[in-house]
């Protein structure tokens, strides 16, 4: 099979009903009685903007056609059972009135912090029973803990008619991986999840959440955005994550602005200056916030405009400054940018939390494949593991299958 065509096969748009159904049967036969329904979320790769959400900054993030499909019902004895299709692991159960930050550690903490979180928001919600299969490359910085999370919300919202809108729904997924799980994320993943559409990048303002639907389609200009998943696994649980918040808050604090979104691109350079005595990890961090807010806007410009391909070397620029400033970039990540580049992309930069993960490439269409060979055979001389590289298909946010 050529680079193209496993490209396509990665990313080809799943037949849902199919999908829907198969894990509704696996409810059945996990649980013995019928779902109440099934819902999707999906995992998102982020165009540009990256660490800025915590920062109350600009993000720019487009949903994937692989998803986290929950088939859900309700309980009356305050019971939630969960169960994922993709591990070799039992049905986790705990009493919803029990839960409490640490009580599980596993992959089931993401659904169950989301119960957490609509109860502690005084929302009536009780026990449940769910049956979970993803499509999302986990550790791959695409966001398949979001997924789970947004999903989760999204059943129970309707099943128990709390008439939670979008915003908040993703606002309680990520109060869910911030207290339940632990990881200090922002709000971004979760938005992605939640609410971008077809066809379209989501321009979100995290300190608000006011967002735009931009209209982002590749093909259409003869390009393609491909991902890369090195196969290099990430965990933000491990304090680089919040080391960077820890340092981005430090910056904002020195600089007597509440987030470093309200330092303009414009007075960077004195702002940097009065930054000498903090650290030089604080400068670099800070540099990185207030550029990156600024490549957003450069992209939203550049697209209203019609220049797409324009954006690649934003998309490059972005790389160097999560690479050298704040230094969340991997052996692997660096090999794909460069490689890329070599093989004659317009652009390409790591995406997400990063420490291993995935990135995009912006290229001609015509040239997605040559660029793929590139990247295997840059990969292949270096010694590591052939990269998993797919299309990025702008694709609907969370919805109820059936």
């Amino acid at each position: 099979m050529s680079a193209a065509a496993r490209a396509g096969a990665a990313a080809a748009p799943e037949d849902e009903t199919r999908r829907a159904e198969a894990v509704a049967e696996g409810f059945r036969a996990l649980y013995g009685r019928d779902p109440e329904g099934v819902w999707a979320a999906p995992g998102r790769v982020n165009l540009i903007g990256e660490y800025t959400d915590f920062n109350d900054g600009f993000v720019m993030p487009l949903a994937l056609p692989h998803t986290a499909v929950a088939a859900v019902a309700r309980r009356e004895d305050g019971v939630l059972r969960v169960h994922s299709a993709d591990l070799p692991s039992p049905v986790t159960e705990l009493r919803v009135d029990e839960l409490t930050p640490g009580c599980d550690t596993s992959w089931a903490a993401y659904p169950a912090g989301v119960v957490y979180a609509l109860r502690t928001a005084g929302h009536a919600v009780g026990g449940a029973d769910l049956h979970l299969a993803s499509t999302v490359p986990t550790g791959a910085g695409l966001s398949s803990s979001a997924a789970l999370e947004v999903v989760t919300a999204l059943a129970l919202n309707d099943l128990y008619d709390l008439g939670l809108g979008r915003a908040e729904l993703a606002r309680l997924a990520q109060r869910a991986e911030n207290e339940f799980v632990g990881v200090p994320c922002g709000v971004m993943d979760q938005m992605a999840a939640a609410c971008c559409t077809e066809g379209h990048a989501l321009h979100l303002d995290t300190r608000d959440l006011s967002l735009r639907q931009v209209p982002f389609a590749p093909a259409d200009d003869g390009l393609a955005l491909l991902v890369v998943d090195t196969r290099v696994q990430h965990a933000l649980g491990d304090g680089a994550y919040a080391e960077r918040r820890a340092g981005c808050e430090e910056g904002a604090r020195r600089l007597g602005v509440s987030h470093l979104r309200d330092v303009p691109h414009a007075e960077l350079p004195a702002a940097l200056e009065r930054l000498a005595d903090a650290g030089e990890h604080v400068v670099r961090y800070v540099r990185h916030i207030v550029t990156d807010n600024h490549r957003v806007g450069e992209v939203i410009d550049l697209l209203d405009a019609g220049d797409v391909r324009a954006v690649g070397p934003v998309l490059t620029e972005g790389h160097h400054s999560l690479s050298d400033d704040l230094r969340v970039s991997c052996a692997e990540l660096d090999l794909v940018v460069e490689s890329a580049l070599a093989a004659g992309a317009l652009g390409a930069r790591m995406t997400g939390g990063g420490f291993g993960g995935s990135a995009v490439v912006l290229t001609e269409a015509d040239a997605a494949e040559r660029t793929g060979d590139a990247i295997r055979a840059a990969f292949a001389a270096a010694g590591h593991p052939e990269p998993r590289i797919f299309p990025a298909l702008p694709s609907a946010g969370a919805r109820r299958l059936s």
